[in-house]
């Protein structure tokens, strides 16, 4: 798993049958401090994220293991939305 902002959504008429009425959203990488990393995947979206919101990612074979991606071809699935983190002791992020 990878922890990511979602910071767009992505739109696309035209595709493979079994990928209608997911939701696409476009995210970038974070590190544990937050900070973007450069990064990006677009992934499909499992739990209603929005814009700003950070997430959890599942990619490879473990995207196609939630119940919205059973059996889909996708590479990449937002499976939880981040309340907050903590290192060592020390809270890095909490959801406003």
């Amino acid at each position: 798993m990878n922890l990511g902002k979602v910071v767009g959504t992505v739109v696309a008429t035209r595709k493979e049958s079994s990928l209608d009425g997911l939701k696409f959203m476009l995210v970038k990488h974070v590190d544990p401090e937050g900070k973007e990393t450069g990064g990006q995947v677009v992934a499909v979206d499992a739990v209603g994220a929005g814009p700003g919101e950070l997430v959890l990612i599942a990619t490879g074979s473990s995207a196609r293991q939630t119940l919205a991606t059973k059996d889909r071809p996708c590479d990449a699935v937002i499976m939880a939305i981040v309340d907050s983190w903590e290192i060592g002791g020390t809270e890095k992020y909490r959801k406003d």
